[in-house]
């Protein structure tokens, strides 16, 4: 690799870590071409953007950001490097772990960045499918808004009901 690819290469990495909030490090190094083809067509579907790097690159292009949160990262660069670029936090690690089921833990999660926080190690991965997206909370505050004014209107809409099966079992008097 020339210095201006890998230049390029920096650049493009550079742009990749500044467009995603989310990344996650995996080691695809025991998998097959046929392993690592079936993975990224599985990242594809999901809308994960995944790419092999050089470590080296991957460091300078951390590195170029000046930011300390990348500092806990740069250990997990060794073996062979796949990042995993998602704007859903969680979406990489079900994608993981749904691979996994037919590797035997391959590939190994080395690190993800989720925002500002860092995971690292492959003992992280569950604690990552358990994060919950943007529209998952929104939705939960929905149902936590919407729960006491529908139970207001079960025991209006109840109260209601039993008034008029009161009065139609009352006598009417002549």
């Amino acid at each position: 690799m020339t210095p201006a690819q890998k230049n390029e290469a920096i650049v493009a990495l550079k742009e990749k870590f500044a467009q995603y909030d989310n990344f996650y490090i995996t080691n695809t190094e025991s998998l097959t071409v046929e392993q690592v083809s079936k993975l990224r067509r599985l990242c594809f579907e999901k809308n994960v953007e995944m790419k092999v790097a050089k470590n080296t690159l991957i460091k300078k292009a951390l590195e170029s950001f000046n930011d300390e949160k990348y500092a806990d990262i740069y250990a997990s660069l060794h073996g062979v490097t796949a990042l995993m670029f998602s704007d859903s936090p969680k979406e990489p690690a079900m994608i993981l772990t749904s691979f996994r089921k037919d590797t035997k833990d391959r590939p190994v999660l080395k690190a993800a960045l989720i925002g500002t926080d860092v995971f690292t190690g492959d003992n992280e991965l569950a604690n990552l499918t358990k994060i919950k997206t943007k529209n998952e909370l929104i939705g939960e505050v929905i149902g936590l808004l919407q729960s006491p004014a529908k139970r207001v209107l079960a025991a209006l809409l109840h109260h209601h009901e039993g008034a008029a099966t009161s009065e139609e079992a009352a006598p009417a008097e002549a």
